[in-house]
């Protein structure tokens, strides 16, 4: 039990040197912070702050309209859209920067189209509005989903007593609907304003201010430690705040979950039919997000690479000779991507497994049991966490020791190997691990340890003999989220990937920055294939047992 304390206690060490970086704070680190707060800091603060702003009114807006179409009405095509409302989640954010800045460039078609009509017409993609476009499209569905639920649980038959009240469709809408998705929908924007704030792609390549571009730019380029954590820590203070707030949204859900049941003895509620505009309207609302989130982004990667594959072959090489060099780099991106996502996703299971067997099994002492609470929830924190972060907080203790021990070789241990970067996918994503292994836990009766024990079984011989099996379902699902998770990840990747090794997020943006776009396309693409896996998973949830029944005929107009 205490070799586990000690490895949660691993994992949140970086989080704890982000924070400890405060305590060597000198009279030149003071002067450096003081001239950054009259440079750069403003940047980053007006930046962030406008994206963090309507990147969470976007979100609200999105997902809270298609979530009440979805769940409250009744149309033609609404089973589709139901599922094809979580496609944008296999989207990340920085792919659909890349299609984007191809589809609206200023010698691409819509913008030669517009000056056709318009003379003298320019927009230029690349800045704050267009950031702000990609982050409400790929993440509006954490806010839909929320709301979707939410929503379904209760909404249908508070909405039918409105209607028999008398109430028109727009009022019951404004003051039943919405509020009642209040909680929901705020607990996703604040899951989507996280994911904001740990992007480094999007601000990156749109050549934004942000505190994510500024801890880059602080470590990588001006070598500056001291700089680059403080700026780490400021951003850590802002998802503490944010993951305050969404608990408490998260709780206020399940408070109105509870409280009145579903009503009738749990009848299904008819929901109103729409047709005719009120028809075509609810297909705008829905379908447009999947069309700019999504469809769109797909079908523009897809032509960039089919664009790709015509050109001709690259001096020296004759086209089977460029082809095979191609597919033999291609397949080397996609190793060290699959290599780091089975690590991390193998290591993420056993670490998940042991911490919430620890908490559940007990027989710790005062000190160890509060510790590993306050670790774990602390580890709980990671992914919530940007990335660049993270690796920040890694490499800082390092580097301490380092200057410390020069001969112990910890630096080149943790950015020559693969070590260094499983460590922080391990730090950022066994959050979400652990958070799939208790939901698992809550099914395993406590009435099964007690058997074990009674027949002499040791607590690893419960957790591998009895746990294990049982909460295979939850084991398999942790470790293809990680793994998904880690095939995106892309600053934390940046930061601390061995020399030489390159994964389909790196080259992506790689490939991207240099203005290759068509040669990016295909790692791109390779992305979105493996974001799909979960997200398939969600839509089989869905579409599972507790899923609503067909609405009969002659349910209530709108």
């Amino acid at each position: 039990m205490h070799i586990i304390g000690l490895l949660a206690v691993l994992i949140a060490l970086p989080i704890l040197g982000i924070l400890g970086a405060w305590f060597g704070l000198d009279a030149a680190g003071i002067d450096g912070l003081r001239h950054q707060m009259q440079t750069v800091l403003p940047g980053y603060l007006a930046t962030s702050g406008w994206l963090a702003l309507m990147v969470t009114l976007g979100v609200v807006l999105v997902g809270g309209a298609s979530a009440v179409a979805i769940s409250l009405f009744e149309f033609r095509g609404k089973r589709f859209l139901s599922w094809a409302l979580l496609l944008p989640m296999a989207m990340p954010a920085y792919v659909s920067a890349y299609a984007y800045t191809d589809f609206l460039q200023y010698a691409g078609l819509v913008q030669t189209a517009l000056r056709g009509w318009f003379p003298g017409f320019r927009f230029d993609v690349r800045g704050l509005a267009g950031a702000i476009f990609m982050f409400v499209f790929t993440l509006y569905p954490y806010a839909y989903l929320l709301a979707r639920n939410a929503l379904s649980e209760r909404g249908t038959h508070l909405m039918e007593a409105a209607r028999m009240l008398g109430t028109p469709l727009p009022e019951r809408i404004l003051r039943v609907a919405l509020p009642l998705a209040r909680p929901a929908l705020m607990a996703g924007a604040a899951l989507a304003l996280m994911e904001t704030l740990a992007d480094y792609g999007v601000s990156a390549y749109f050549g934004l201010t942000t505190f994510t571009t500024g801890i880059y730019k602080a470590w990588v380029v001006l070598d500056d430690r001291i700089a680059a954590a403080q700026y780490a820590s400021a951003l850590l203070l802002f998802v503490a705040i944010l993951l305050w707030l969404e608990r408490r949204e998260q709780q206020r859900m399940r408070f109105a979950a509870t409280r009145g049941g579903r009503g009738n003895d749990g009848a299904e509620a008819r929901l109103p039919v729409l047709s005719g505009a009120r028809a075509a309207l609810a297909w705008l609302v829905c379908g447009l997000p999947v069309l700019l989130g999504f469809a769109l982004p797909v079908l523009i990667l897809l032509q960039l690479w089919w664009g790709e594959l015509g050109r001709p072959a690259q001096a020296g090489f004759d086209g089977g000779q460029a082809a095979l060099f191609d597919a033999a780099r291609y397949a080397g991106w996609v190793w060290n991507s699959f290599r780091f996502g089975g690590m991390a996703a193998a290591a993420a299971i056993v670490l998940a497994l042991s911490l919430c067997f620890a908490q559940r099994a007990g027989g710790l002492s005062r000190v160890w049991g509060w510790l590993l609470r306050f670790t774990a929830r602390l580890a709980g924190m990671g992914y919530a966490i940007p990335g660049s972060v993270i690796a920040i907080g890694i490499l800082l203790p390092v580097a301490w020791l380092q200057a410390l021990w020069p001969a112990a070789g910890l630096g080149v241990l943790l950015t020559a190997s693969s070590l260094g970067v499983v460590y922080a996918y391990l730090v950022r994503f066994t959050a979400v691990a652990v958070q799939s292994v208790e939901s698992g836990y809550t099914r395993i009766p406590a009435s099964l340890d007690e058997a074990a024990r009674t027949l002499g079984s040791s607590r690893a011989a419960i957790a591998w003999r009895v746990h294990a099996p049982l909460l295979w379902r939850s084991l398999a699902v942790a470790g293809l989220m990680v793994f998904v998770d880690v095939v995106k990840e892309l600053p934390a990747t940046l930061l601390l990937r061995p020399f030489d090794t390159d994964t389909l997020a790196v080259i992506a943006h790689n490939l991207a920055r240099d203005e290759r776009l068509g040669e990016a396309a295909l790692p791109a693409l390779s992305i979105v294939a493996v974001g799909l896996l979960p997200v398939l998973l969600v839509m089989r949830a869905l579409d599972g047992p507790g899923r609503a029944r067909p609405l009969q005929s002659g349910a209530p107009p709108a």
